[in-house]
């Protein structure tokens, strides 16, 4: 069993979109602390199989499970009176919740950008909203989710990338406006990451070559290689570190390789 980030057991923490991909396997990181862990999502039964998939591996930890739709800020807000009911002021929160849409401008409905918004700026700001007003007087965490498309133009991702630049631009004003009361904001920028949510480009074998030679690594993220850093910012470890951007994505923001061959 892996040695989990925080520096201590203990800990409360809300993820939502926790059985998406990166989100369960952030949980699993954060049960191996010993933590207790409040799971936000859409559907009950994926939610209390998670939760018995983390206490077989840890029974020590303790969890609660919250149905909601996180682009509903009502939602969100009683998402994080529930855990604190449950377990009392939280530490960190993070926001797992998000969508893949690749369309040129051109082809992307009015209906289409709502819900890419939606899914995945709307959700941060009620995340951030809420941890605004839940999390004033104990302080903590919060971790929300971009990608690298924000960062470096990707054809055919005008909707997703507007969403993910407003997260980040989102997160850095939170960090400024909550750092007296000690709430951090941080942001992580994946690239392609091997997900439930990326079947339609991971399952296409050319689609899926075309996104790895992108990435100067050479391959596409595993929800692994993300959840450690994602962990890591939601614990007291990364108490110094507030309103920044940690790009995930395998060189592909920043790198140019040679060409392989």
């Amino acid at each position: 069993m892996h040695a989990s980030p925080l520096d201590s057991a203990g800990g409360t923490y809300l993820i939502l979109g926790a059985t998406g991909g990166i989100g369960s396997e952030i949980c699993r990181v954060l049960a191996r602390g010993g933590v207790r862990l409040a799971l936000g999502g859409r559907d009950g039964s994926r939610l209390r199989t998670l939760a018995d998939s983390l206490a077989s591996d840890n029974p020590a930890y303790e969890t609660e499970c919250i149905e909601l739709d996180a682009t509903k800020t009502a939602d969100v807000e009683r998402a994080f009176a529930q855990a604190v009911a449950r377990f009392g002021p939280l530490d960190g929160v993070a926001n797992c919740v998000g969508s893949i849409m690749l369309k040129p401008a051109h082809l992307t409905t009015d209906a289409d950008f709502e819900t890419t918004l939606r899914l995945n700026l709307w959700s941060s700001f009620g995340v951030v909203k809420a941890a605004g007003q839940a999390m004033r007087e104990k302080g903590g965490s919060v971790v929300l989710f971009s990608t690298a498309a924000a960062r470096t133009g990707l054809a055919n991702h005008e909707a997703i990338a507007a969403a993910k630049a407003g997260v980040i631009g989102l997160a850095q004003s939170a960090a400024a406006t909550y750092a007296a009361q000690q709430i951090r904001f941080n942001v992580v920028a994946p690239g392609l990451v091997r997900t439930p949510m990326a079947k339609g480009i991971t399952d296409n074998e050319l689609a899926l070559k075309a996104s790895e030679s992108m990435h100067a690594l050479g391959r596409i993220g595993e929800p692994g290689d993300i959840a450690p850093l994602a962990a890591w910012l939601l614990s007291r470890q990364s108490a110094w570190t507030t309103g920044q951007v940690f790009g995930v994505d395998g060189g592909l923001s920043t790198v140019r390789p040679r060409p392989r061959g």
